[in-house]
This record gives C-alpha cells, structure tokens and sequence, in this order.
C-alpha cells in the first residue's frame, strides 16, 4: 500500500536536491524544477503493469537482456529534459553504466506507459516528445480502459514512427530480439497467467 504523499517542497529544486528530497514511497517527477506528483493508480492499471513486469523480467532475465525497473525508479534522460517515471522500463545490458543507485542516467532502451484518464494527454503529448528527444528507441503506450496499444520505434532522424501490430494482433519488439507480445493478452480479464503465456510464446514447456 502507498504510503501518505509527501508535501512538495515550496520553490524550484535542482534534480540533485529533487533526488534528495524524494523517497521509494513518494511517486513524483521533476518538471523544470518544479515536482509534480502522480497520481495514484487505478487497480486495472496496476494489474498491467504486474503482468508486464513479470513477463519482461522472466523473459529478459532467462535470455541475459539487461534489467527491467517498475516505477517509482527515476529517468533523467538529458540535461535540459524533466526526470519522469515511466511505468515500466528496460534497460540494455550494454547500457548498464547508466544506471546509478538512485536513477537512470540517460535513456532507457525501452519505455513503457500505462495510460489512466489522468494521464493519457502526458504520456501521448509530453512524455512522447520528451522520450524522442531523450533517445529512448522504445516507447509502448497502452490504454486498457481504451483497449489501444500503439508502439513506436525511434527513427534515424530521432523522431517516432508507429509500428502495427500484424494481422494475428501480434507485436514484435526490436529492443528486446526475439520477443513478441500478443496484444489481445492485455484487454483479457483476468489478464493471462504468465506461465501460460511463457507457454504461448515458447520460452518455457
């Protein structure tokens, strides 16, 4: 369970003192020097995001990608870009030296976003420029209230393009080789075991 939201400290803050200031239970990003907290979470969104951590985890653990971070774990993708907190992010094992104990120093290979009403003009306005310019090369954002799941690739020209899923509804990530996500899997209710997607995909027997 959360614990009680801590009070924003008054006046603008360096990203080094907004570090200082915020805590493993206080859920906030830093936005030209102002904290802005986030909103709590609806139990549908939750269950998402647990059911995407704990596929990405097995299946980036068992084939040695790298390291996936749920929120709230910090991102400062560049020096004149705010420090966010994606849902989920997925860090490249030839990218590790980025990570530090308190946040993430540059971009994330991949990021996903779990959109709720509150903050579905964020993810798709600022957070979508902000991740471009940063040079995450992955940025999945799901709507399940919605049911829209739109992925993007990062282009030569640092710009994202939109890339469909196929005709069975499947999407194949670029980031992490060799996996694929059936879409339908996250709109199921109850969301699919993990093992019976393991199955699925053929990771496991």
């Amino acid at each position: 369970m959360r614990a009680t939201a801590k009070v924003p400290p008054e006046g603008k803050l360096t990203y080094e003192e907004f570090l200082e200031w915020v805590d493993e239970d206080t859920w906030a990003e830093w936005v030209d020097g102002e904290v802005v907290m986030v909103s709590p979470a609806s139990d549908r969104h939750q269950d998402v995001v647990a059911f995407l951590l704990a596929l990405l985890r097995i299946v980036v653990e068992m084939w040695g990608l790298g390291v996936v971070r749920p929120a709230p774990f910090q991102m400062k993708i560049g020096k004149d870009l705010p420090g966010r907190e994606p849902d989920l992010l997925f860090v490249a094992r030839e990218h590790l030296d980025r990570l530090t104990k308190t946040f993430l120093n540059g971009p994330a290979d991949l990021v996903v976003e779990v959109a709720s009403p509150e903050s579905r003009l964020r993810d798709a306005g600022e957070k979508f420029a902000e991740y471009a310019a940063g040079g995450v090369q992955e940025y999945w954002l799901i709507d399940p209230e919605r049911r829209q799941a739109d992925f993007y690739l990062l282009d030569p020209r640092g710009r994202y393009r939109l890339v469909e899923s196929d005709a069975g509804g499947w999407y194949a990530s670029t980031v992490l080789t060799g996996f694929r996500l059936k879409v339908d899997w996250l709109w199921a209710d109850p969301l699919p075991k993990v093992l019976d997607v393991l199955k699925e995909l053929g990771i496991v027997g």
